[in-house]
């Protein structure tokens, strides 16, 4: 990973106050980018084999519905699309491993196949219990207290009651072993912006941090889509075959990748005279090839508007 460059002189970093950027020291910031970065390699390294099961579109909609209903903010948001995707991912994990030691059951089929019931009737419940623990994460004032999840749960007909309530995010919270305090990509897209403030890349930085979110949403909701035309952008081929398909799930759960390509595709929107510009740094920064993000917003562009810009440079 590339070292920040040194400020020449004291000018402002953007041209906007909120959000607020421009506050953090140099050497807190860099600090920040490694850990970062580590974590994030460190999970592709580890990426478990249902990596992205819990993100399909109508789930992470749900989540945002809910998040939007009860006042959070965009970092519990995906903090809670996060959680439930680690959630589930440990559960079918637990029934792959030992489907006989959960369930009384001669037949091991039958055994997973009431393991997979459970899961599927307290989903909605674990689901809540995830945003409940995204929005005490936040540090926002609006965190969803057991009365206002239990009145939702009860408007949808369930019946749990709040000790059934309380028991679910503890299952949560064991089930992930307490490490419920995981970065989310709007982290990593929050501190590249303040990178390249930094660095002396002047940009409008409440549009450009609203886009974007607003970006991030997109992605989030679309995910399979999107990366569906890098895929097959990445390989030159319309019909990429099942071993490419198992080795670009490291792509998409790719949180570094992700933000340098949300920062990149917003700044095109935004700033296109200072998009190069842009992707330069982040290049510089993270390491991330220029190809790379000018095909993830290229990827990103496509689903947005049907554009096919940025153009994409051809490989040599």
């Amino acid at each position: 990973m590339a070292r920040m460059g040194s400020r020449a002189q004291a000018v402002p970093r953007f041209y906007s106050s909120e959000p607020l950027f421009g506050g953090v020291a140099p050497e807190v910031m860099e600090a920040a980018l490694i850990r970062l970065a580590t974590e994030n390699e460190r999970y592709l390294s580890e990426l478990p084999g249902q990596a992205g099961c819990c993100k399909e579109s109508r789930t992470v909609e749900f989540v945002f519905l809910l998040a939007e209903k009860w006042h959070l903010d965009h970092s519990a948001r995906y903090q809670a699309v996060e959680l439930l995707e680690r959630f589930m991912i440990k559960q079918v994990e637990q029934i792959c491993k030992s489907p006989s030691e959960n369930m009384e059951s001669t037949k091991e089929g039958s055994s997973r196949s009431s393991l997979k019931e459970q899961i599927y009737a307290t989903f909605v419940l674990r689901l809540v219990s995830c945003i409940q623990l995204a929005s005490k994460l936040s540090l926002h004032y609006n965190i969803v207290n057991s009365d206002t999840a239990l009145k939702f749960l009860q408007s949808l007909k369930y019946s749990y009651t709040k000790q059934e309530l309380l028991e679910s995010e503890l299952a949560v919270l064991e089930t992930l072993q307490f490490q419920i305090n995981v970065s989310t990509p709007l982290a990593y897209i929050e501190l590249l912006l303040e990178v390249l403030g930094h660095n002396g890349c002047l940009l409008p930085a409440k549009p450009l941090h609203q886009m974007c979110v607003q970006l991030l949403d997109f992605l989030y909701l679309k995910r399979e889509a999107i990366y569906d035309t890098l895929l097959k952008t990445a390989i030159e081929n319309s019909t990429p075959s099942e071993l490419q398909i198992a080795k670009f799930s490291a792509v998409k759960e790719d949180f570094m990748l992700l933000a340098v390509g949300i920062i990149s595709t917003s700044v095109f929107v935004l700033n296109p005279e200072r998009w190069k510009q842009v992707v330069e740094h982040l290049n510089c920064v993270t390491g991330i090839t220029s190809q790379s993000i000018s095909e993830f917003s290229h990827a990103v562009l496509k689903h947005v508007v049907g554009s096919s810009t940025p153009k994409q440079q051809r490989r040599k």
